[in-house]
């Protein structure tokens, strides 16, 4: 099975070494890596170099855009960047990080799941933060959710669903039209990924409402939207972010801004969120 890894990279000097060191020691290695280094002002480019001329299948390429950390579009436009250079020879399409620490079984795993079911559309792991000397479960983490530092797609779901949108919430608009085409979606807990740098440690005062931005793009609606920016704030340990994000949604009802999905897409993504709602509250 033929996995390509495209990196977005952004002064990752601290970390990508340790991400492409994990990913020439897997026991199923990739057909190729493609680094993306996104005007990065650090060590970065030439970390990534000393790798490109030790592994033929690593490559790298130099983009420039802003330094400006907007959720979502600043990193899938990096994703595009790289993946306008890859061939059509691939059967997996991963979106990676470059703050992660791969175990050394990972692609094998993951392509054991893909050959297993036919209908499996997305699979992952589970991200691991440090903590107190110790690794400990990230806890945005959900067995129903694939962080999107860590996307692996099958090559026919990945189409279907569009590829993945420039937008804040593209790592949740992606699993629900994927099961809107009726594909799986798998995380396996046995796959402990060590994530070096917790999600949302580089999001500027900007960012914060575009989470709610994205909710209205998806076709939330207010009352899943209400419900969902709650639960996110609280998670987040934060009540304050409850109130910017029902202000991006307004912000974005309020202009007009484009939708994600199509109306019958939303239709199916409003009765899916219901129906997760529900199943709780019983």
């Amino acid at each position: 099975m033929n996995f390509y890894i495209v990196i977005p990279a952004h002064n990752e000097e601290s970390s990508i070494g340790l991400t492409l060191n994990s990913l020439v020691n897997q026991t199923l290695l990739p057909k190729w890596i493609l680094v993306v280094n996104d005007h990065s002002t650090d060590n970065t480019q030439n970390i990534i170099e000393s790798y490109v001329g030790k592994y033929p299948y690593i490559s790298l390429i130099n983009v420039k855009s802003t330094n400006q950390h907007l959720p979502g579009t600043k990193i899938i436009n990096a994703f595009y960047k790289g993946y306008e250079m890859l061939d059509d020879d691939y059967d997996v399409i991963c979106k990676f990080d470059a703050d992660l620490i791969f175990p050394d079984n990972y692609l094998q795993q993951l392509a054991i799941h893909f050959k297993n079911d036919d209908k499996l559309g997305m699979a992952s792991g589970f991200c691991y933060i440090e903590k107190n000397d110790d690794w400990i479960l990230e806890n945005l983490t959900r067995k129903d959710h694939i962080r999107g530092a860590l996307k692996a797609y099958k090559k026919d779901c990945f189409l279907q669903i569009g590829k993945l949108k420039p937008s804040m919430g593209w790592d949740t608009v992606d699993e629900l039209l994927a099961k809107y085409y009726d594909w799986n979606i798998l995380t396996d807990e046995s796959l402990h990924v060590k994530h070096l740098k917790p999600t949302g440690i580089s999001y500027n005062k900007a960012s914060k409402y575009l989470q709610g931005e994205a909710m209205y793009k998806m076709r939330y609606g207010f009352f899943i939207t209400f419900i969902s920016a709650l639960k996110l704030a609280y998670k987040k340990k934060s009540l304050w972010l409850f109130k910017d994000y029902l202000a991006g949604y307004f912000k974005a009802k309020k202009e007009n801004i484009d939708y994600l999905v199509s109306e019958d897409e939303g239709n199916f993504i409003r009765n899916l969120r219901w129906k997760g709602i529900f199943s709780k509250v019983k």
